[in-house]
């Protein structure tokens, strides 16, 4: 059933996206020593979230070149789109693309939109980008990321957030930054709620006033902060395959995604980092489905939240929303 589903991913790492073959490959290509980054199998190896960070920052130091983000763009739409996904918005990160230097970022963000472009017309996929500072590495730092973003906000860039260790520093920490993306015409959401419990949520829906949350999970711990996202049509981005393999909730059916769709949150599904994880779309909607007895119907509408809350431009959203009704899927 959930094999032919068009699905609409808004909460996508591009360097968490990659397939650990493209990165043992490149670590080749340079000669580098990742030992002790995989396991036997293959898969990456990490203990716990903040082990998971180091995993993956050390993963990215094979992406050293615009042309390397090129083709791991490729990889990593070739995936989606066999997975049915049809349009995706991922998380991109001057810090790693460049050093958070606008010039350099420029490059590296044409080769990008140069890979997601071919994989429109070839896969069928329509991709855009958000733009993320990162938390653990601090405020100042952000301000820079925060002015790339700026300087390349337009129809593909479409959007600004936060990602890392939740747990460092506060929201409004990092204020200066959000105000510059936000009067470039850049649209917010941010990590919240995965780690830091639901005064995360509360404090970010406060300091930064996003559209839309990432992961927000920890929410369900208060049950007024659920009703009040539903109010106020917050847009949770949750990753159900990350939380479990994170160990964030002991079993599928038990993962907060199902009460709160039915409370009235607008829950929307997503891979987070995949291969990390293990995970798919597919594998999202198949395991969601067999919890919480999800059918065709539920999806659709999942997807169709997914679409509304995306960031794109109007005539993107109307073309997308057209391969999202049933007799065009």
């Amino acid at each position: 059933m959930t094999r032919d589903l068009p699905k609409v991913e808004l909460h996508l790492h591009l360097e968490g996206a990659a397939p650990p073959a493209f990165i043992r490959g490149l670590a080749r290509e340079k000669h580098m020593d990742l030992s002790g980054l995989f396991t036997e199998d293959g898969g990456y190896r990490f203990t716990d979230f903040w082990d998971f960070l180091k995993v993956y920052e050390a993963a990215t130091s094979t992406l050293k070149t615009p042309e390397d983000y090129g083709r791991l763009t490729k990889a990593v739409l070739e995936e989606s789109a066999a997975n049915g996904v049809v349009y995706s918005e991922t998380f991109l990160s001057p810090d790693f693309c460049g050093g958070r230097d606008v010039g350099a970022w420029r490059e590296y963000l044409h080769a990008i939109r140069e890979a997601a472009d071919k994989a429109e017309r070839d896969d069928g996929i329509t991709l855009r980008g958000i733009i993320t500072c990162i938390r653990h590495f601090g405020p100042e730092k952000a301000k820079q990321t925060a002015l790339c973003a700026a300087e390349t906000a337009g129809d593909w860039i479409v959007g600004f957030g936060i990602a890392g260790d939740e747990k460092v520093g506060k929201p409004r920490d990092f204020l200066w930054s959000f105000d510059c993306a936000r009067e470039a015409g850049l649209r917010i959401t941010a990590h919240a709620g995965e780690w830091g419990g639901p005064d995360s949520v509360r404090d970010t829906l406060k300091d930064l006033n996003p559209e839309r949350i990432g992961h927000g999970v920890r929410a369900i711990e208060d049950m007024a902060l659920v009703d009040e996202l539903a109010q106020r049509g917050t847009v949770l981005e949750v990753c159900p395959g990350s939380n479990m393999a994170l160990g964030l909730f002991p079993t599928w059916r038990k993962h907060p995604i199902g009460t709160m769709f039915d409370r009235g949150v607008k829950v929307t599904i997503s891979t987070d980092d995949p291969p990390f994880f293990h995970t798919t779309m597919m594998r999202e909607y198949d395991r969601l489905a067999e919890a919480f007895d999800w059918d065709e119907g539920v999806f659709r509408q999942i997807a169709r939240t997914s679409l509304d809350a995306a960031f794109c431009d109007e005539a993107t959203r109307a073309r997308i929303a057209k391969r999202l009704e049933p007799e065009n899927a």
